[in-house]
């Protein structure tokens, strides 16, 4: 049965820890050899089980990370920046270079940016390198995508578009973001 424990640990995690210890139970009954490939499967059987746990937590987290947000929050929540909308409001602005996690705020709340238009680029779409990615996404950001009530001054747009590294993980998104001079309440976009 010790030997059984070493197969059984590595194909099916918790049943080699069972068989592990029901063989170390016989052994210690019986007096008969093999006590180290029981606690060989007990330990392949904890690992691969391990492993499977660490895999399913990292999968559920990666997915959360890129679930939208609604297009309005409630109260203010850190996020990723895959999961905003046309609508979202940010605390404030990150500086520049690659954005991973922003501060969304309810738009009535004081904030320093707003998610103002979006592009996306086609599911099976190749990489179309830094620039184009940049241009294609500028066409959409243009003052035009502001509310009428918006300020005429102190506004600057801001292009965010995928990385290389971030299109290889399935990033197809190019937001435009409204800077704002100082903290503004209330929507920039109708």
């Amino acid at each position: 049965m010790a030997v059984a424990a070493i197969p059984t640990g590595l194909l099916l995690g918790p049943v080699g820890v069972g068989v592990g210890v029901a063989a170390l139970a016989r052994i210690r009954r019986d007096g008969s050899r093999g006590t180290g490939l029981a606690w060989a499967g007990i330990a392949l059987g904890v690992a691969v089980t391990l492993t499977a746990v660490a895999v399913v937590v990292a999968l559920l987290v990666g997915a959360a990370a890129t679930r939208p947000l609604p297009a309005e929050v409630s109260e203010p929540r850190s996020a990723h920046a895959r999961q905003l909308v046309l609508g979202s409001c940010l605390a404030e602005l990150p500086d520049d270079g690659p954005v991973a996690s922003v501060r969304v705020v309810p738009c009535g709340d004081a904030h320093e940016a707003q998610v103002v238009a979006r592009t996306d680029f086609p599911a099976d779409a190749r990489w179309p390198g830094q620039d184009a990615a940049d241009a294609r996404v500028s066409r959409v950001c243009t003052p035009a995508v502001l509310s009428g009530d918006a300020p005429a001054e102190g506004i600057e747009l801001v292009v965010w578009s995928p990385s290389e590294a971030s299109w290889a993980e399935g990033d197809r998104t190019g937001l435009c973001v409204a800077s704002t001079a100082a903290p503004t309440e209330g929507s920039l976009i109708d």
